[in-house]
């Protein structure tokens, strides 16, 4: 069960997942051993499952980031996951209900790039591209 105190702990690791022990437990008034222990319940339980680090992609040479709706042939499913590591460019991806039945994001180089990573989902499907203006807030 998640108290008052593990939810201040996983705000502050929210906002800094490098904090250490002992500014965590300066924050919320908690020893630091404390803070260690009531983490690694939270690791143990799997309500933290894991640590990441946030990129600036477009300083990595990947300026374009867009969202694309995907609609599978019939009967093309399973196929499509069978393959997703053929496609390093989605950065998430999640089966949803609707007209739609994949919804991804994807990170690319530039409109190029994007042209043909469409290309090759085309076998599958057909998407649907967003590309994003701007980020107005993130997790």
């Amino acid at each position: 069960m998640v108290d008052s105190i593990d939810l201040k702990i996983i705000e502050k690791l929210n906002e800094n997942a490098r904090m250490s022990f002992v500014d965590i437990g300066k924050k919320i008034g908690l020893s630091p051993s404390s803070v260690r222990e009531r983490v690694q319940k939270l690791e143990d339980t799997d309500i933290i499952k894991g640590y990441n680090v946030q990129l600036n992609n477009t300083k990595l040479g990947y300026g374009l980031e867009v969202f694309i709706m995907f609609k599978l042939f019939s009967g093309k499913l399973n196929l499509f996951c069978d393959k997703l590591n053929l496609f390093p460019e989605i950065a998430e991806i999640y089966r949803i209900t609707g007209t739609h039945n994949i919804f991804m994001k994807v990170i690319l180089k530039d409109q190029f790039h994007l042209q043909q990573f469409i290309d090759r989902l085309l076998v599958y499907g057909e998407p649907t591209t967003h590309l994003v203006l701007s980020n107005l807030k993130s997790s």
